[in-house]
C-alpha cells in the first residue's frame, strides 16, 4: 500500500496543464467516428476488432505536438480517450444487433429504426462510462502494480516517448515501424498465413499459434504467469475437450451442430468442433469467472462506494482531494444511471420492459466490473465481450420466456438488453484502460470521464448510419459480411425461446470454472483460454516466455530492468503500430483495395511452404524485440 500511495504521475498533480480543449474534443470526435466505422466493417467481417486506444494516441500526439507544436500530454491523452470510445461502442453493437437486420431478412420483424439503434448504443455505452466512475479508484488507483492494463500502460508509453524523445520515442517508434510491415506482409499482401497450426495423425486435438506482433506484445507486457494460464485454458479445450467430443461422439448429431461429429469435423477439422461446440462451454465457463470474480471483489466495491459516499457528504475519502483524484460527482452519476434506466423502459424505440431494465442495470454493473478487470489482466484486445454478451443473454431470455415475454418480441427485448450490455462490457473495459493511460501522466479523471461521454455520444450516432450502409451494400450474413458473434446470438435466442439450447455445454464450462478456482488457479484468465482459440493463446504464451527469459536473466539487475523496460517500450510501440496498420487495411477493404493488394493467389505455395514463411516471420518478430531490448547497444 506504501508504493501505491508513493506513485507519483508524469504531471504532478499541482500542476495545471490544457486537457478538455475545443481542439482534443473536435480532433477526439472525428477519431471516434472513423475508428467506429472502421472497426464496425473489420468485426462484421472477420468477427475480431483492433485496439483503438493506441493509434489514437499515436495520432493525437503527431497532431498536437509535431504539426500543432504544442506541448500538451494531457491534452493528447484526452484525444486518445475521446477517439478510442467509437472503437469500443462498435465492437459491442456488431456483436448484437445485426442480429435485428437477420430476423427482418427471414420476415419475422421489419428492419430496426435507426433511432432505435442509436439509442440503444448511447444508453450502453453511458452506463459503460458511469459505471466506471465509483470503480476507477478501487481498479485504478488501488491495483496499481497489480493489474497491469496492457493496452493502457503501453498507450501511456507511448505518449511519454513522444514527450520526452531521445532512446525511448525511437524504440516506440521503432516498435511502430516493424509491427505495421509485419501485419501488412500477414494481412495485406497475405503473404503468408497468419496461423500455423499442427494436426496429430489419428489424434482430434490442434495445437498452432497466430503470428500477429501486437499478441505477442500482449503476452510479453501481461508476463509469463498470466500467458501460461490463457495457455493452459486453450490446451484444455483443443487438447482434450475437442478429441474427447470428436471420440466419443463421431456418429452422433448434438445440437447446435446440424451434421454428425465426425463428418463435420472431417470437414471444418477442430475449428468446426470449436465453434459449435467449445464456444458455449466458454461461455459458461466465463460466466462462473465472472459471478467468482464479482463476489472476490464485492469487499473492494464496497469499500469504494462508503469512500465516495463520505466525499459527497464533505468528508475525505483518500485523504486530501487533488486534481488527480477528481472523480465526476457521485450524485451527478446515479441520478444519471436512474434516468437512463427509466428511459430505457419507457422510451418506445426500445423494446425492453421493465423487468429488462432492471436486468440491464445489475448485469451491466456486473459486466462493467468484471471488464474492467478483465481488460486489467489480458488488455482490450483479448476482451471477451461477446462471452459477456452470451452469458447475459442466456440469463435473460430466460427470464423473459419465464414471464412470458416469448415470440419476436421477446427475442427483439432479450437482443436489446443484451446489446446494451455487450456495449457496456467493451466500454467499461476500454474506459478503464484510458483512465489507467491518465493516472500514470496525471490526468483528471473528471476530464477523462466527460471525454468519455463525448466520445460515446459521436459514435453512438453514426454507429446507426454505418449499420444501414453496411446493411445496404451486402448483407449481414453474407460472404462479405457474416457477421459471426451476431449470427450466434440470434442461435442463442431461438435456441431458449425453443427449448433446444444445449445448457449441458454451459453447465461443463461452469464446472470446469469452479474446479479451476478450488484448486487455486486465476479463474478469468483461465475461462478466456478455453473460450478463445488455441492459436491466439498460444501466441500471447511466447510472448510471455520471452519476458520470462528476461526476468530470469543473471547479471546486473539494473541492466536487467533496463532490458525489460525496452521490451515493454518496443512492444507498446508494436501494439500500436499493428492497430494502425489494422485501421489502413480496414479503410482498404472498405474501399475496395484489399483484393488488390492479396498476392496469396500470385504466390500459390503450398502449405508446407506457407507454414515455413509464417515460422520465420514470427522468428523475425521475436528477433525484433530482442534488437530492441536485450541486444539494444546502450551508452
Amino acid at each position: 500500500m506504501n508504493e501505491k500511495k508513493e506513485f507519483k504521475p508524469y504531471i504532478p498533480a499541482e500542476k495545471v496543464t490544457p486537457e478538455l480543449t475545443v481542439t482534443s474534443i473536435i480532433m477526439g470526435i472525428l477519431l471516434a467516428v472513423i475508428f467506429g466505422a472502421a472497426n464496425a466493417y473489420l468485426g462484421l467481417r472477420v468477427g475480431m476488432t483492433v485496439s483503438a486506444s493506441i493509434p489514437a494516441a499515436v495520432i493525437a500526439m503527431g497532431v498536437i505536438r509535431v504539426i500543432m507544436k504544442k506541448n500538451s500530454i494531457l491534452e493528447s491523452n484526452i484525444v486518445q480517450t475521446v477517439g478510442s470510445a467509437g472503437e469500443s461502442l462498435a465492437a459491442g453493437a456488431i456483436f448484437t444487433l445485426p442480429a435485428l437486420f437477420l430476423w427482418a431478412a427471414e420476415g419475422k420483424m421489419d428492419k430496426p429504426d435507426i433511432i432505435e439503434i442509436t439509442l440503444i448504443a448511447l444508453f450502453g455505452g453511458l452506463l459503460g462510462v458511469f459505471f466506471m466512475v465509483p470503480l476507477r479508484n478501487a481498479l485504478i488507483v488501488k491495483e496499481h502494480g497489480t493489474l497491469p492494463y496492457p493496452e493502457g500502460t503501453a498507450c501511456a508509453e507511448v505518449l511519454l516517448a513522444g514527450e520526452e524523445g531521445g532512446a525511448n520515442a525511437s524504440t516506440v517508434f521503432a516498435g511502430m515501424g516493424f509491427a505495421a510491415a509485419f501485419k501488412f506482409i500477414i494481412d495485406g499482401l497475405k503473404a503468408v498465413p497468419s496461423e500455423v497450426s499442427l494436426k496429430i495423425k489419428n489424434f482430434s486435438g490442434e495445437i498452432g499459434t497466430q503470428i500477429y506482433p501486437a499478441v505477442m506484445s500482449v503476452g510479453y507486457i501481461c508476463g509469463p504467469r498470466i500467458s501460461s494460464y490463457m495457455f493452459a485454458g486453450g490446451v484444455l479445450s483443443w487438447m482434450v475437450l475437442i478429441p474427447i467430443i470428436v471420440l466419443f461422439g463421431s456418429e452422433l448429431i448434438l445440437y447446435p451442430g446440424t451434421t454428425p461429429i465426425g463428418e463435420m469435423f472431417a470437414k471444418g477439422g477442430a475449428s468446426a468442433i470449436w465453434s459449435s461446440y467449445i464456444r458455449y462451454i466458454g461461455a459458461g465457463a466465463l460466466a462462473a469467472g465472472g459471478i467468482i470474480s464479482l463476489v472476490k471483489s464485492l469487499p473492494l466495491i464496497v469499500r469504494t462506494f462508503r469512500d465516495a459516499v463520505k466525499g459527497m457528504k464533505g468528508g475525505a475519502s483518500n485523504g486530501e482531494v487533488t486534481r488527480t483524484s477528481k472523480d465526476l460527482h457521485l450524485g451527478i452519476v446515479i441520478g444519471a444511471i436512474a434516468v437512463i434506466t427509466v428511459l430505457i423502459w419507457l422510451v418506445p424505440a426500445i423494446p425492453v420492459s421493465l423487468l429488462g431494465a432492471v436486468i440491464v442495470v445489475i448485469f451491466g454493473f456486473f459486466f462493467a466490473t468484471v471488464s474492467s478487470r478483465m481488460v486489467g489482466l489480458v488488455g482490450s484486445s483479448n476482451n471477451p465481450v461477446s462471452g459477456m454478451a452470451i452469458a447475459t443473454l442466456l440469463i435473460a431470455t430466460v427470464l423473459l420466456k419465464i414471464t412470458g415475454d416469448t415470440g419476436i418480441a421477446g427475442m427483439q427485448g432479450a437482443i436489446a438488453i443484451g446489446s446494451i450490455i455487450c456495449i457496456v462490457a467493451a466500454i467499461s473495459g476500454d474506459t478503464s484502460q484510458d483512465l489507467k493511460t491518465g493516472y500514470l501522466l496525471g490526468s483528471t479523471p473528471r476530464k477523462q470521464q466527460i471525454g468519455e461521454v463525448i466520445g460515446v455520444v459521436a459514435s453512438a450516432l453514426a454507429i446507426g448510419a454505418t449499420l444501414y450502409l453496411l446493411d445496404r451494400a451486402w448483407g449481414f450474413g453474407s460472404e462479405q459480411l457474416g457477421a459471426p458473434q451476431a449470427t450466434l446470438m440470434k442461435m442463442i435466442i431461438e435456441g431458449v425461446m425453443d427449448s433446444n439450447l444445449p445448457w449441458g455445454l454451459v453447465f461443463i464450462g461452469v464446472c470446469i470454472a469452479v474446479v479451476v478456482e478450488i484448486v487455486g488457479i486465476p479463474v478469468l484468465p483461465f475461462a478466456i483460454g478455453v473460450y478463445l482459440p488455441v492459436q491466439l493463446n498460444a501466441c500471447i504464451m511466447v510472448g510471455g516466455l520471452v519476458r520470462l527469459a528476461f526476468d530470469k536473466m543473471k547479471g546486473d539487475e539494473e541492466k536487467k530492468k533496463s532490458v525489460v523496460s525496452d521490451g515493454i517500450l518496443f512492444c507498446s510501440g508494436m501494439i500500436a503500430g499493428e492497430g494502425l496498420m489494422g485501421i489502413i487495411l480496414a479503410i482498404a477493404a472498405i474501399v475496395g483495395l484489399d483484393k488488390i493488394i492479396d498476392i496469396s493467389g500470385i504466390l500459390n505455395l503450398p502449405p508446407v511452404v506457407s507454414n515455413i514463411g509464417s515460422l520465420l516471420v514470427f522468428g523475425l518478430i521475436i528477433l525484433s524485440l530482442l534488437k530492441f531490448s536485450i541486444l539494444k547497444k546502450r551508452k
